[in-house]
C-alpha cells in the first residue's frame, strides 16, 4: 500500500513506461482512490517530448514536419477546452463509477491482488472498445467524438484532439465493472488506457513486426482515422487489437490514408469543432418526419436517414482519390506566428490555473476560463480569417488587460508588473508573495518609515494596501 503522499511521487522511468502501458502492479496498487496520482497531469513532459521527438524524426525522415501549424493549433485547443470542466466538476467516469460500487456492488475483489490488477487491464479495455465502437455508430454519442476525428493530419497533436462531450457517456460503458472492481484499481486503469493511446498517433512508426496481432498499433490506428471507405467503423481498439478481431471490425492498413471527416468541417474554431454536429442532429431532428424518426436520428449512426440500414448506406460515403488538399489557413506566416505565441501565453496561464486551482476563487477561475474561451476563439477566428477576428482580437486583449489590473492573473514576469501600477504622486510600491494556503502579504516600503505589513486575501483590491488615507494607491495584485 502506497502512502497518500506517495502520489505525487511519480518518476521519470514511471512517467515514461506509464505511456505505454509498462507499469507493473506492484507499483500501481493502491487501497483508496485518493492515493491514484494524477498520472495524465504528470505525462505533460512527456506528451511535450514526443511531439519534438516526432517532429525531428519526421524532418529527418520524410524532410518536412508531421502536420501544419494551423491544424497543430485546433488540435492543442481541444485538448485544452476538454480539460476545462475538471476545475470545477470531478471526472464523471470516476465519480459514478465511485457511486456504483458504493451502492450496488455485488462482491469486492481484493484491491491489492495481482490478478484484480490484470483483470481490470482487460475490462477497462473491453468496456473502451464498446463505448469506441458505440461513439461511431450512435449519432448523439457521436456528436461528441468526432471532434478527435475532424483533425486531416495525423500526428501526436492529433491525440490531444479531445472531445468536451465525450465524458458525459464513456462512464455508462465501464459502470458494470463497478460491481466488483474497487474504484482505486479502476482509476490506474482509466488513466493508463488513456496515455497509451497517445502514442499510436504517428505516422513516424510504420509497422511493429509481431506486436501488430495483439496490440493496437499506429499502423491499426490510422486505419480508424481515415476517411476512406475501407477506414469507416474499424478498429476501435484502444489497447489490445483482439476485441476488433473478435468481433469483426479489424481492417489491416493496405493503401494510403486519408484522414478526416467524412464530410470536412473546413474551420479551425474550437467551439465549431467541438459542437458542429450537435447543431446538425439539431437542425435534422426536427427536419425528419415521424416520432420514431426523429428518434432514430438521435440513436442510430450518423450516417442514417429513414429507409436507410442503421449505419446508413458505404456508397454514400464519399471516395477518396488520394489527391484531398487539407485545409490551410490563408493567414499570413506572420499572423500564424502571432497566434501560436498568443497560444503559448494562454497556455501558460492554463498550467498556471491548473497548477492552483485549490488557491483561486470560483469567481477567478470563472473568469480565466472566460479569459481561455474567448482567447481560442479568437484565433480560431483569425486563423479562418473571419471578418470579425481583429475586433473579436481587440475585446480578448482589452479582457487581458483588465484581468491582469484587477488580480485576476499575474504577469509571467514579474520585472513586467510596473505596466499595470497606478502610479500617482504619493503612490508606494507594494509587492506581493504568493504564500501557503492561500495567505497573501504586502509589504509596502516608504521613506522614513518602517516596513508595515498587511494580511491579504486574493481579490482585495488596491483599496486594502491604502493606509487610511495616506496613501492614495499602489500596484494592482497579480495571481
Amino acid at each position: 500500500m502506497k502512502s497518500p503522499g506517495d502520489q505525487d511521487n511519480v518518476s521519470v522511468s514511471q512517467g515514461f513506461r506509464v505511456m505505454f502501458y509498462m507499469m507493473k502492479p506492484s507499483e500501481t496498487t493502491f487501497q483508496t482512490v485518493e492515493e491514484v496520482p494524477d498520472y495524465v497531469k504528470k505525462a505533460t513532459p512527456f506528451f511535450i517530448s514526443l511531439i519534438l521527438l516526432e517532429l525531428i524524426l519526421s524532418w529527418l525522415l520524410k524532410g518536412k514536419p508531421p502536420g501544419r501549424l494551423d491544424d497543430f493549433l485546433t488540435s492543442m485547443s481541444a485538448g485544452v477546452v476538454s480539460r476545462l470542466p475538471s476545475l470545477f466538476f470531478k471526472s464523471l467516469e470516476v465519480t459514478s463509477y465511485i457511486y456504483i460500487w458504493e451502492n450496488y456492488r455485488l462482491f469486492d475483489l481484493p484491491w491489492d491482488s495481482q490478478w484484480t490488477w490484470y483483470l481490470t487491464f482487460l475490462g477497462v479495455d473491453f468496456g473502451y472498445y464498446w463505448f469506441h465502437r458505440m461513439a461511431h455508430e450512435i449519432n448523439i454519442i457521436w456528436a461528441g467524438h468526432q471532434a478527435h476525428h475532424s483533425s486531416e493530419d495525423y500526428n501526436l497533436s492529433t491525440a490531444l484532439r479531445q472531445s468536451v462531450l465525450q465524458p458525459y457517456t464513456s462512464w455508462i460503458f465501464y459502470s458494470p465493472l463497478a460491481l466488483f472492481i474497487p474504484p482505486s484499481v479502476f482509476a490506474v486503469h482509466i488513466q493508463f488506457n488513456l496515455l497509451y493511446q497517445f502514442w499510436i498517433h504517428t505516422e513516424v512508426i510504420r509497422s511493429l513486426g509481431p506486436l501488430e496481432l495483439v496490440l493496437n498499433t499506429p499502423s491499426h490506428h490510422r486505419v480508424h482515422h481515415g476517411r476512406n471507405r475501407y477506414c469507416i467503423d474499424k478498429n476501435y481498439a484502444g489497447t489490445l487489437i483482439i476485441w476488433d478481431k473478435m468481433f469483426g471490425t479489424f481492417e489491416a492498413e493496405n493503401e494510403q490514408v486519408i484522414y478526416g471527416l467524412t464530410h470536412p468541417i473546413d474551420t479551425f474554431e474550437p467551439f465549431k469543432v467541438q459542437f458542429h454536429h450537435l447543431l446538425y442532429i439539431w437542425n435534422t431532428f426536427w427536419a425528419t418526419p415521424g416520432f420514431f424518426h426523429k428518434v432514430s436520428v438521435l440513436f442510430k449512426g450518423p450516417g442514417w436517414g429513414p429507409g436507410k440500414p442503421r449505419l446508413g448506406l458505404s456508397e454514400e460515403i464519399p471516395e477518396v482519390t488520394g489527391q484531398e488538399v487539407p485545409l490551410s489557413s490563408a493567414a499570413s506566416q506572420q499572423l500564424k506566428m502571432y497566434t501560436v505565441l498568443q497560444f503559448a501565453v494562454m497556455l501558460s496561464f492554463y498550467e498556471e490555473t491548473f497548477a492552483n486551482t485549490e488557491a483561486l476563487s470560483q469567481v477567478t477561475l470563472l473568469l480565466r476560463v472566460s479569459f481561455i474561451l474567448l482567447t481560442l476563439t479568437s484565433i480560431g477566428f483569425l486563423l479562418d480569417q473571419r471578418p470579425t477576428a481583429a475586433i473579436l482580437e481587440t475585446l480578448r486583449c482589452l479582457m487581458f488587460l483588465t484581468l491582469f489590473r484587477f488580480g485576476h492573473l499575474k504577469p509571467l514576469f514579474p520585472s513586467l508588473s510596473f505596466v499595470f501600477e497606478t502610479n500617482t504622486p504619493r503612490a508606494e510600491v507594494c509587492q506581493l508573495t504568493h504564500q501557503e494556503e492561500n495567505d497573501f502579504k504586502v509589504i509596502t516600503e516608504s521613506a522614513g518609515q518602517e516596513n508595515l505589513t498587511f494580511s491579504l486575501l486574493p481579490f482585495q483590491t488596491t483599496e486594502h494596501c491604502r493606509r487610511q488615507a495616506s496613501w492614495p494607491s499602489c500596484e494592482g495584485f497579480f495571481f
